[in-house]
């Protein structure tokens, strides 16, 4: 407790500070540092691997046989992608369980010793924190500078430009705290002068998640106290979105368009909710996030009238792209080439044997949270040049990332919990309480008609126990996961949770897999 109280201290002192910086339209600086990124990649190499033998990339440099003149010569004779697809096919990478310390750092026979620590960046005093999706620890803490918040400003206004936002009337379909993202959306929509009309928010009971309801609005207390009119969350009820599709057909009505920013589900929910309550939202802009952009979601979106247009980014890398509005198909979206290069390479996904086009993220801001060199994320999707004329291709952002997925983690309703701390619960737990072995729970996240949906299966050899009590055993096993209060919050409010009495699927090989992920059932999901 008293370290919760401190971790949200810490994060009232940076948002008082965030709240009284200056906002700044900085798109010319987004040019700028595109033009520096290689320099601005080797300078901070130089800084933070060649001199650092702690560094974990330091030993994994010497065992490529490439030295800071190596590194040097091939960024400015080939370029910063082809030096980095060299190096991760030399061994420099990480995975991201390496990444996360779940398993030995090795490469060529030799075992590198590393904390995660030592990929964090000093520079800069940080206040705000984010924390991942992790098992029974406190997950991966990631500190963001309020020089790194202030330069995203950039990105806003990037944005703003390419939809022309400016007469539409703001409005958030996202969670309070434990998560900060509907906080932090707030924040940075009236520092930037755009009004937020609503924030709508799955809040849950004040039994299970009052002290998070507290500090909530202790937060938004404290921000309009400085005169920064950040809305009160507004709770919906169980399983209903019918108040945000009313809400904003009544705008509509009165002659004004939204913008909505929303987990993916959530925006489905959304446009189902509005034919359900026979109100008119077209016209409306999703703006969406936190888990895949599906083609059929997208449809149901769409079939409401409205458009959508996902945002790419992890917590542990930062922000990483967003789709222009000519980005109408797939799960696309422009790179933020000033602050990040990407790079993929074919690999098995762990849990499932399928071959992918795993994503490697590098990060060339100095200010990042952390300096990463080919760090995987269990994503995968297809680097190629975006060709599309728009806002984003003008500032330099000519690279883009489509057919994103989580390969090894859910993500279901914006979400992240990492695959194998959930594979812990139903290859360990769930036998250990009803008996079983692992193989008879299986976990599979599915698409269902408005929502990404999660159903575990459990063979009726395995236990006799009623659903309803694997059910709510799995979630509370699922609570002690950091990430996973929230997660089955949303769940429970939303529905998108059932357990049934069935064999669990098998591949295609034959094999029982406990995490059955959504993506990879496309067609993308394979390497070509």
């Amino acid at each position: 407790m008293i370290r919760e109280v401190a971790y949200y201290a810490h994060i009232s002192t940076g948002l008082f500070r965030l709240l009284r910086s200056p906002f700044r339209d900085g798109t010319d600086l987004l040019e700028r540092q595109i033009a520096r990124r290689e320099s601005s990649f080797l300078e901070i190499a130089s800084r933070r691997v060649f001199t650092n033998p702690r560094n974990p990339y330091y030993e994994l440099f010497r065992l490529a046989g490439c030295a800071e003149g190596d590194l040097t010569e091939s960024v400015q004779r080939c370029g910063l992608e082809t030096t980095l697809s060299r190096l991760a096919a030399e061994g420099v990478y990480l995975t991201h369980d390496e990444f996360k310390g779940k398993t030995p750092l090795v490469r060529a026979g030799r075992h590198i010793p590393f904390s995660p620590s030592a990929l964090l960046n000093p520079v800069g005093r940080s206040y705000i924190e984010t924390m991942s999706g992790g098992s029974r620890s406190p997950g991966t803490r990631t500190r963001k500078s309020l020089e790194l918040q202030r330069y995203r400003d950039a990105y806003d206004c990037l944005q703003t430009r390419e939809f022309g936002l400016n007469e539409r009337a703001r409005v958030l379909v996202l969670p309070t705290l434990p998560s900060t993202i509907g906080l932090g959306n707030s924040i940075r929509r009236v520092r930037a002068g755009q009004r937020v009309e609503r924030w709508f928010a799955v809040q849950g009971d004040m039994r299970g998640a009052g002290h998070y309801r507290v500090l909530t609005h202790f937060l938004v207390a404290m921000g309009r106290a400085l005169g920064q009119p950040i809305p009160w969350p507004q709770s919906l009820p169980d399983n209903d979105f019918r108040p945000v599709a009313r809400w904003i057909a009544e705008r509509r009505r009165r002659g004004g368009a939204c913008a909505v920013r929303a987990y993916v589900s959530s925006a489905v929910r959304v446009a189902a909710a509005s034919r359900e309550a026979n109100v008119d939202i077209s016209g409306t802009i999703f703006f969406v996030a936190g888990e895949a952009l599906t083609e059929a979601k997208r449809r149901t979106i769409e079939d409401a009238g409205c458009e959508v247009y996902p945002g790419y980014g992890i917590t542990e890398v930062s922000a990483i792209g967003s789709a222009c509005r000519q980005m109408k198909t797939g799960n696309s979206v422009h790179v933020y080439r000033d602050a990040v290069a990407v790079v993929s390479r074919v690999r098995l996904a762990p849990l499932s044997g399928v071959d992918v086009n795993s994503l490697l993220f590098t990060n060339l801001l100095p200010f990042a949270p952390r300096f990463l060199i080919n760090a995987e994320m269990d994503d995968s999707g297809v680097v190629e040049p975006a060709t599309c004329q728009c806002a984003y291709s003008a500032a330099g952002m000519t690279t883009q990332i489509r057919n994103i997925f989580s390969y090894g983690k859910l993500t279901g309703q914006g979400v992240t919990l990492v695959g194998s701390d959930v594979v812990r619960i139903l290859e360990t737990a769930l036998p250990r309480r009803f008996g079983g072995a692992p193989g008879d729970y299986q976990l599979v996240e599915r698409e269902g008609e408005r929502q990404t949906e999660l159903l575990l299966r459990v063979s009726p050899r395995a236990a006799t126990a009623p659903t309803s009590e694997i059910h709510d055993f799995f979630l509370s096993e699922l609570r002690r996961c950091y990430g996973g209060t929230l997660a089955a919050r949303l769940w429970k409010h939303s529905s998108g949770f059932a357990v049934i009495r069935e064999e669990p699927c098998l591949t295609r090989s034959g094999k029982v897999l406990s995490l059955h992920v959504m993506g990879l059932e496309a067609p993308h999901a394979h390497a070509s």
